[in-house]
């Protein structure tokens, strides 16, 4: 039997099925948990929710005396997104670590399923339909448990994208970098939550413009991207109208374009002007877009990408950018990188705590001018006498499919 009763009369031993009010409302990941001891109470005393439903299937009832509200299970309770059933974001940093093989696999199920959800969000913005948001919190409490059981996995298959998906896969690759981010920042779970949720709705505004300009393969006019800078506000606007969206997500959606020096768009922000969150959301928002193979372009080599962001002063927020630069390395998992030894090869993992000696994957010779039968190098090895002698652009090599080399078909 399901109760609805006030937070207030919260217990040890209840099991709570559902809070009541906004999705952001609570501060656990899980939206189904068990009050098992006094800070777990305490956490939901403090939060903003003022009504909760409990199973007494599972937990105890409230006390005898105190009055409560009994829930059907089919009831219309007000609209909460649903999380992961398994953890808070406390208990996922202790996930068992996970290898970059098993959890590359992972990130793709997450990858894929959170394509469709964004595409179904988008078309029925453009149906008019009301939109479900259904599973979403869901979507970024799984990428938080991925990025807690291997840090590189999740991140390092966003980038990977077909031209034809990449605006859906845009917006699920965005939130990871954004929850990577956050995770990296030290912010707390409910900033955590936010800024995935933010990722994932920052380009709404998408869904309102044109097709025929949103897939162009060309490069647009200045008709046309006069008319596609307005879906910042656009996708504000159909936030708005969906009710209980947190400001920190309305504020990233209208603002990921503002660049520090005050050049941005659709308001010239600058400096802490602009957010902390949509500061992030500028770095997540490019890095993705100049890393991703797109209609008018192919996507650039990640370290290039990095490198290259880094030269582009008065756009991000510097602090954030060395931040974002420690969170993937200074050679991210797919860069393709030469070697002491006149070998080229391909990182595929980052070690812990050294941004210059990650693995790399060995498979051609400089010298010999050909390839070489595949090795796996581990830079951080004391043993180990060859290193990074410099990043290379795949564009000026004839390899094709490098992802191979690190991602599992």
């Amino acid at each position: 039997m399901l109760k609805k009763i006030a937070t207030e009369q919260v217990r040890i031993g209840m099991y709570v099925e559902r809070f009541c009010g906004s999705w952001m409302q609570h501060p656990f990941w899980s939206s189904k948990l068990l009050i098992e001891d006094r800070l777990t109470l305490q956490r939901i005393r403090e939060s903003s929710v003022t009504e909760l439903v409990i199973d007494l299937a599972k937990g105890v009832d409230v006390m005898v005396e105190q009055v409560t509200e009994p829930v059907h299970p089919e009831a219309d309770l007000a609209p909460v997104v649903a999380v992961v059933e398994s953890s808070t974001l406390s208990a996922s940093n202790h996930l068992q670590a996970s290898s970059m093989a098993d959890e590359v696999l992972r990130a793709q199920q997450i990858f894929r399923r959170g394509k469709q959800a964004v595409k179904d969000m988008f078309s029925d913005v453009r149906l008019g339909n009301v939109v479900n948001t259904e599973g979403l919190g869901e979507l970024v409490g799984e990428m938080n448990n991925s990025l807690s059981r291997n840090p590189q996995a999740l991140i390092s298959v966003a980038r990977i994208k077909h031209k034809d998906e990449y605006t859906y896969l845009h917006s699920v690759a965005v939130a990871a970098l954004m929850v990577g981010m956050a995770r990296a920042s030290g912010m707390s779970e409910p900033e955590v939550l936010e800024a995935g949720m933010a990722g994932l709705l920052h380009d709404m505004g998408k869904a309102a413009m044109p097709e025929a300009i949103l897939n162009k393969p060309g490069k647009l006019t200045v008709e046309e991207f006069a008319i596609m800078q307005q879906h910042p506000v656009e996708g504000h606007k159909i936030l708005l109208e969906w009710g209980s969206i947190p400001a920190a997500v309305l504020d990233v959606c209208l603002h990921h374009h503002e660049k520090v020096d005050g050049s941005g768009y659709p308001q010239r922000l600058a400096g802490e002007g602009i957010s902390l969150l949509s500061r992030m959301g500028a770095v997540c928002d490019v890095y993705d877009a100049v890393t991703s193979n797109r209609p008018y372009k192919a996507g650039w080599d990640p370290s290039e990408s990095l490198s290259r962001m880094a030269t582009w002063k008065g756009h991000f927020d510097t602090e954030l950018f060395q931040r974002f630069v420690r969170m993937l390395g200074i050679y991210p998992v797919g860069s393709l990188v030469k070697l002491q030894s006149e070998r080229l090869g391909v990182v595929v993992e980052q070690n812990s705590g050294s941004l210059l000696t990650p693995k790399v994957r060995v498979f051609y010779s400089v010298k010999l001018k050909q390839r070489v039968p595949v090795s796996l190098v581990d830079l951080v090895n004391a043993d180990e006498k060859d290193r990074i002698v410099g990043r290379e652009n795949p564009e000026d090599w004839p390899f094709k499919n490098l992802e191979a080399l690190w991602m599992p078909s």
